[in-house]
């Protein structure tokens, strides 16, 4: 894709109303799902004021526009392909996902209400096991129906993920595959390892893939339901292995990947499996690799985001969250071994590079 190509009115004409479409799609659902919400409060409950201020929205309206503006100057750089994610032959599909979230939004609001974020635990399904899964893993983080286990929790995930975000939760990935591409130029992708911590449904490898077609890649989750998933997502691609383990203890060999990346893990794991994850890192990087983590902004990252990050764990189940607005990540990525690098921030994301010691 040549830059003067990219950067064609028409084309960036064409890329900013598909986005406001898009947009338009999930926010539409994210307002309908907050009119038949409870809100963040239980009946009674006080109404919950955050530490850092009142909330403006302005500055999560610039942020979120600063998002678009970014993403199309990553384009028209050359950093990765437009996104083809606006299309008439996905409208079928996309509307039938918003009639099953929209359905399942009573018994997500039940949890919410009755904070209950444990219930996959108490059940009767795998979440129960605890010999199979860790105690941190088995909940409904986001008060989400079967938490992590199950195909109907793992064919919704990605379309609940863009209704919070009101269509931005792919170009916020991005701004990591951006940094995916920086570490890329020059080198032969075909000799590249590179893998995706916490994969997911493999949403993210794919756009990696969409990006780099010849590079040789892993994507490794410990849920069974979203690794099925994640590898019909990624059959075109027969060079990229899916695996199913967890974060803290992969089961993957020493020094293998040039490049490991983690999108939205680390707010959703206690402070030692952090550590441990970290750890891992480290080992089955090669010396001198690049760790790139995505995840949610902390404290100080973004002017005037502060009050809306302390609205999350109010609305949502999310455990480990409120410690980890405040964590530096230095102390452990340090004595693994990591320097800093890059630091990006992109709407309520935030993408750091980690270099591994040479």
């Amino acid at each position: 894709m040549s830059q003067s190509r990219s950067a064609n009115p028409v084309s960036r004409a064409r890329y900013f109303a598909a986005q406001a479409l898009r947009s338009a799609f999930y926010g539409g659902q994210y307002a309908l799902a907050r009119r038949q919400s409870a809100g963040f409060n239980r009946p009674g409950d006080a109404p919950f004021r955050p530490q850092s201020g009142k909330p403006d929205p302005r500055a999560l309206r610039r942020a979120f526009f600063r998002l678009w503006a970014r993403d199309r100057a990553n384009i028209e750089a050359g950093l990765y392909p437009p996104p083809n994610d606006v299309r008439l032959r996905d409208l079928v599909s996309a509307l039938r996902r918003s009639q099953a979230v929209m359905r399942d939004l009573r018994e997500v609001d039940r949890r919410r209400v009755d904070r209950d974020g444990v219930e996959v635990r108490k059940s009767d399904g795998p979440g129960a096991d605890p010999k199979r899964y860790p105690a941190y893993y088995r909940q409904n983080f986001h008060y989400q129906t079967d938490g992590w286990l199950s195909d109907d929790s793992a064919r919704l995930y990605d379309h609940q993920v863009e209704i919070l975000f009101t269509g931005a939760g792919d170009a916020m990935r991005r701004a990591a595959l951006a940094e995916i591409s920086r570490e890329l130029k020059g080198r032969d992708q075909r000799k590249v390892q590179l893998l995706d911590l916490a994969c997911g449904t493999g949403r993210f490898t794919a756009q990696v893939m969409g990006a780099f077609p010849k590079l040789h890649a892993s994507a490794v989750d410990l849920s069974p339901n979203y690794t099925a998933r994640a590898r019909k997502a990624l059959a075109r691609w027969p060079q990229v292995d899916v695996l199913e383990g967890a974060a803290e203890s992969l089961p993957l060999e020493d020094d293998r990947f040039d490049i490991l990346v983690s999108v939205f893990l680390f707010h959703e794991l206690p402070v030692k499996i952090r550590e441990k994850v970290i750890a891992e890192a480290a080992r089955v990087l090669k010396p001198g690799g690049l760790f790139i983590i995505a995840d949610s902004l902390q404290f100080g990252d973004s002017e005037g985001l502060d009050p809306f990050l302390e609205y999350f764990p109010e609305g949502f189940h999310e455990p480990y969250y409120k410690q980890f607005l405040g964590w530096d990540f230095t102390p452990a990525m340090t004595a693994a071994g990591f320097q800093p690098e890059r630091l990006e921030t992109a709407f309520l994301t935030k993408v750091r590079t980690w270099r591994l010691a040479g």
